[in-house]
């Protein structure tokens, strides 16, 4: 495995990472397990994960399954996100995320997370409050570091221009839909992080699956296949990103490996980017990610995946998830 400081942090993480919003939903908690102990068997070390994945399962899952492994993982959480209807139930007020930490740490059966991460910005809470709150949780020694997810670059560069200026512990990671499917974040955040030393968490980096080449305009989707068991997934498969599928999936023939590990490789050969987080729901899925870290790509190979995604810069992002206005 090769390794990544997060950002500017001293912190270091596998250039590729587990993400785990299919454990307890689409994985068991045995095939999870499974899932886990192989990542961290072949030193992957970052484990993300959210309050609201499955429920609340995907927490309770990994709290066990890292039961004399604790020390093994660099494990993230996150929340904002709607985890219950109603006053407080969502959003990066000190009321809400102070709670939600103390119940993810029970779930985790640990007592600190290496990430905490805020899942999406707020409008409706000052930046300030947030950052205060989430300073107050690293001085507690309940969080090491602190990152964001699914802001927009103007938004992580005011929070970061509040952590200066106020001496507040500052974000050193941004999770966003980022892939040969989605480069929108090369337009503004890219750039941000780089100026301001943050690191990226590229997530949907298989597009979903699109960018296996499994799927083919006007047939009907794969068994088991996201589209399969998702319906409202089909809203991505615009002929496109198809087209992108199996452009993808020849470039990899050519090279005699599979567009699984051929995405995963230029995405880790991109700026910025510190740890790639794929998810898994069989032991025998993370196998094939894993050779993605191994794959060197030719300048030429990089040329040919930059023009044929280049129309993904400009056009709407893959996914974005934000509380409602």
């Amino acid at each position: 495995m090769k390794y990544e400081r997060l950002g500017g942090s001293g912190l270091q993480v596998s250039q590729l990472g587990l993400g785990t919003n299919a454990f307890g939903k689409r994985a068991d908690q045995a095939a999870s397990t499974a899932v886990l102990h192989t990542a961290l068997d072949n030193g992957i070390n970052f484990i993300d994960t959210a309050n609201i994945y499955a429920g609340t399962e995907s927490e309770r899952i990994i709290g066990e399954a890292l039961t004399g492994r604790r020390h093994e993982a660099v494990l993230a959480t996150k929340a904002g996100l709607v985890r219950s209807p109603g006053p407080g139930g969502s959003g990066s007020s000190r009321f809400h995320i102070m709670r939600e930490l103390e119940e993810s740490l029970r779930r985790l059966k640990t007592d600190y997370v290496d990430l905490y991460q805020i899942h999406t910005f707020d409008p409706h809470t000052p930046l300030e409050e947030t950052l205060r709150t989430l300073d107050d949780m690293v001085s507690s020694g309940k969080v090491r570091y602190i990152g964001a997810s699914n802001y927009a670059a103007w938004e992580l560069v005011k929070a970061l221009g509040i952590s200066e200026r106020m001496g507040y512990e500052r974000y050193v990671s941004l999770q966003c839909s980022y892939s040969l499917a989605d480069r929108t974040p090369e337009r503004e955040l890219v750039p941000a992080c780089l100026d301001q030393g943050v690191g990226i968490i590229p997530y949907f980096p298989l597009a979903g699956g699109i960018l296996t080449g499994k799927y083919s305009a006007g047939k009907e989707a794969p068994t088991g296949s996201r589209a399969d068991t998702d319906p409202n997934f089909a809203r991505f498969l615009t002929g496109e990103r198809i087209a992108l599928g199996h452009e993808t999936a020849a470039v990899a023939a050519e090279l005699e490996t599979s567009p699984v590990a051929l995405s995963l490789a230029w995405l880790m050969s991109r700026p910025a980017v510190s740890t790639v987080i794929v998810g898994a729901t069989r032991a025998e899925q993370l196998e094939e990610s894993l050779k993605g870290v191994s794959l060197d790509l030719s300048a030429e190979t990089l040329d040919n995946l930059n023009a044929v995604s280049r129309s993904f810069i400009h056009c709407e992002p893959f996914a974005v998830y934000r509380l409602p206005e």
